[in-house]
């Protein structure tokens, strides 16, 4: 049962904090109403696509919203989607996802799961996998499902009616994907539904299917999406833009203090549990002079490192950047990467090989475009030439950008 201590007013008010549309919002109003008469928890659900290992900070934000209603005292519901993984969230993609194995799938959710519950608690988290449903169903249940979504209706999600316009693939299965999503609504009879805005059109399928089958409709609750690191575009792994839950403290620091002025209090809202009020004064103390952004920032940096980690781990990533950036000092545990003598050809190995083996670059190509780019430091100096073979010696720092070290030793 949510707690009594918060009025109705601020339980709403917290509940929309950092989010982008609640609908319909005096739905919900009345659902916490009514949850406060019959002492009787909401259903809060949140389903993830364990379509890769690892999670960032762009993913988290639903899952902080699900900790929040959590600690008002309704039900979190984590429904992991290891069959519409399969099938691939197509929700602004302008292509088809390739398609995962289910073993592949359940792979994945060993890491979900490990990473959800830094964040949730595991004793009071109802994890569920819509396998449970979808694997039970006929094909006459499966056309069944499918009458209940016209080709008109479908058309209507902008991502599918680009793709149809411009005559690019749109393959059947991915037009099943929001029913299937609905559907897991209607099989937990969820009460609240979250996801970022991008999946408003399916937690809408959701509310249809729920009235469809004499079951209340859902609220949905859709945070914005978080840009990225460049400030331009969604946060994610493929542009490298992105804050991984599994980055370490001094890493994730360090991203953290790259992040533009202009996009420091959107991180501190949807990341921080920061009180609003103080982050108002914050806000207008920026606008005025009165607070100097870099102070913001690194105040920022402590409170995402720990929410993830801990406090003190935030306090040693802060030492360690004073260090290495205002200092210019070396970070105290950098990789090591021992070469042998297959490594090297005449004494000599080509830098961006080097970079490769260090995993400081993913390929010769992305090595030498660093080094063109002036990105790439040996013990400080910067490399300048992309064609460089390069003699190593024992403890040599090799340095790409501002966070990147590696250690060099001969065996």
């Amino acid at each position: 049962m949510p707690t009594q201590v918060l009025s109705l007013e601020e339980e709403l008010a917290l509940i929309k904090r950092g989010t982008e549309e609640v609908f319909p919002e005096e739905e919900l109003k009345e659902k916490l109403k009514k949850c406060r008469q019959t002492k009787k928890p909401l259903k809060a659900k949140l389903g993830v696509d364990p379509t890769g290992a690892d999670l960032h900070l762009g993913h988290i934000i639903p899952v902080l919203k699900l900790k929040q209603l959590q600690d008002l005292g309704h039900e979190a519901i984590l429904i992991i989607g290891d069959y519409t993984a399969m099938v691939g969230d197509p929700s602004g993609r302008n292509k088809t996802r390739p398609q995962l194995t289910h073993e592949q799938v359940l792979e994945n959710c060993r890491t979900y799961q490990d990473q959800v519950f830094k964040i949730l608690d595991p004793a009071k988290t109802r994890v569920v996998y819509n396998g449970d449903w979808f694997s039970k169903m006929t094909f006459h249940d499966v056309i069944n499902l499918m009458s209940q979504m016209t080709l008109a209706r479908m058309l209507e999600r902008e991502d599918f009616a680009n793709r149809f316009e411009n005559q690019m693939p749109l393959s059947l299965h991915e037009m099943i994907y929001p029913l299937m999503q609905g559907y897991d609504s209607v099989a937990i009879e969820a009460d609240i539904e979250l996801g970022g805005i991008d999946q408003k059109f399916n937690i809408l399928v959701g509310r249809d299917l729920q009235k469809t089958m004499n079951l209340e409709p859902q609220i949905g609750i859709c945070n914005p999406i978080l840009i990225g690191l460049d400030g331009k575009e969604k946060m994610s792994k493929s542009l490298g833009n992105y804050i991984g839950l599994k980055d370490s403290p001094s890493e994730m620091y360090g991203k953290t203090m790259s992040i533009s002025d202009e996009l420091m209090m959107m991180y501190f809202e949807l990341i921080t549990d920061v009180p609003i009020d103080k982050l108002q004064t914050m806000a207008k103390e920026l606008e005025t002079g009165k607070l100097h952004p870099m102070e913001a920032k690194r105040f920022l940096a402590r409170e995402i490192v720990g929410r993830f980690h801990s406090h003190d781990a935030a306090l040693e990533a802060e030492a360690e950047f004073d260090r290495v950036f205002k200092e210019n000092q070396v970070p105290d545990d950098i990789p090591e990467v021992v070469l042998t003598l297959d490594d090297l050809e005449h004494g000599k190995i080509w830098i961006a090989r080097l970079l490769v083996k260090a995993g400081l670059a993913t390929s010769n190509g992305e090595g030498r475009r660093l080094i063109q780019q002036g990105g790439v430091r040996i013990d400080g100096e910067v490399v300048s030439d992309a064609n460089l073979d390069w003699s190593p010696k024992n403890d040599t720092v090799i340095q790409v950008g501002k966070r990147r070290f590696a250690r060099i030793t001969m065996a």
